[in-house]
């Protein structure tokens, strides 16, 4: 009905964001008016205030209660990204050019890829379609309107420390992920917007959707997602592993939809986050997961820091779904052991040095020795950078993934 954005709730919302940015930064580029209606509610305002203070991008004018504070940490944040940037968009670009094929799926699949839409547009900067996957979700974007100047500087002080790996060598740890889940700032939604900063990206639309039963994509309206606002608060949210922190904000926040474009270019393209638990007994409950997958054909995929998960036996399915439908992967040594890569048809060539796995409790096993001979099998390939776990000597190394032929 006409006139009831500006009344109540949402009208202390508007206020609030108008303490923090002029309007001059909601109109920025014009990304409202390119991008084409669609269904579900669109959190693009937040996102770009996302954009703004916890990803440091753009420079548009903020409220001086705050930019001083926003000051402090992109300057922290800045000096990492920087490096980042130099190790590998820029001395590290060579060697993806080299290594990754020109005609490789432009869709890429990033299990266990908490946060991580960084490493994906560092290695596959031709991506028109990027689906990370993880146990985290999303993440609230509205909470950052809400914080005072206290608050604030807690929380992106909290950010850096969770994102700290991820700026600086593109990895992060379970701990770092899991706090995520607590803090006022979403961490997921923060760190996918610093990737886009990092890569010279910018938003154009955030939306929040769930998966039906036939594994299509189903776009929240924001009456959906007071229902799951006013649950959480009957019904403290839990987490999707017995062991990970619970999320602070409803499940509507779950799953995220993030359309983007490189800044001066038109073109868009879309990153999806979906926080699920891809260990057997979650996925075999729910199969909403492998059907949207499955329907994207054959895909590229990305797999680092993966904890050893696709090394065991309860991670089938997803193993089996990676090995029916990848056109090319690169991983680490967490990604798909010699042995069911040989049995699906796919040949393996290394790069850098391998001599055991980096966490105690995957080493001397049978994927473990299994990696080691692969590595002393094949010539010594160069890598000039860490790209996801080193090994327990802490050597980089990396695997390509491809079937035969």
């Amino acid at each position: 009905m006409m006139g009831t954005r500006c009344s109540g709730a949402a009208l202390q919302r508007n206020m609030r964001r108008a303490a923090f940015l002029v309007v001059a930064m909601l109109a920025s580029r014009g990304a409202r008016a390119d991008a084409p209606k669609q269904p579900g509610a669109d959190f693009i305002d937040d996102a770009r205030l996302l954009y703004r203070i916890a990803a440091c991008g753009d420079g548009a004018p903020l409220d001086a209660k705050v930019e001083k504070i926003v000051e402090r940490h992109c300057k922290a944040v800045g000096e990492r990204l920087e490096r980042f940037r130099e190790v590998y968009f820029a001395k590290g670009r060579a060697w993806f050019d080299k290594v990754v094929p020109r005609d490789v799926p432009k869709t890429v699949v990033y299990p266990f890829g908490g946060g991580d839409l960084l490493s994906a547009l560092v290695a596959f900067p031709d991506a028109t379609e990027i689906t990370t996957i993880s146990l985290e979700l999303a993440g609230d974007p509205r909470r950052l309107e809400t914080l005072g100047p206290d608050a604030l500087e807690r929380d992106l002080g909290a950010l850096r420390a969770e994102i700290g790996g991820l700026i600086s060598v593109g990895s992060n740890t379970s701990e770092n992920l899991s706090a995520q889940q607590q803090n006022d700032l979403p961490g997921q939604v923060s760190s996918f917007l610093l990737g886009l900063v990092a890569g010279g990206y910018e938003p154009v639309s955030m939306r929040y959707f769930t998966l039906d039963d036939a594994g299509d994509i189903h776009y929240l309206e924001q009456s959906e997602i007071d229902d799951a606002d006013r649950d959480a608060a009957a019904h403290k949210p839990r987490s999707l592993k017995h062991d990970w922190k619970a999320p602070v904000f409803s499940t509507a926040f779950a799953n995220v939809e993030i359309q983007y474009r490189k800044i001066g270019e038109t073109q868009i393209r879309v990153h999806r986050h979906i926080a699920w638990n891809l260990g057997d007994p979650y996925m075999g409950a729910h199969p909403q997961l492998l059907r949207h997958l499955a329907k994207k054909g054959p895909v590229t995929l990305l797999v680092k820091g993966a904890s050893y998960c696709l090394w065991r036996g309860d991670f089938s399915l997803i193993r089996g779904y990676m090995l029916d439908h990848l056109a090319w992967m690169l991983s680490d040594s967490t990604g798909i052991p010699p042995s069911y890569a040989r049995v699906a048809g796919m040949v393996q060539e290394t790069y850098g040095d391998y001599d055991g796995a980096f966490l105690e409790g995957a080493q001397d096993s049978k994927a473990d020795e299994a990696f080691i001979d692969l590595w002393k099998s094949q010539r010594r390939r160069a890598l000039p950078f860490r790209f996801g776990y080193v090994d327990k000597d802490k050597q980089a190394h990396l695997v390509v993934t491809r079937p035969k032929g």
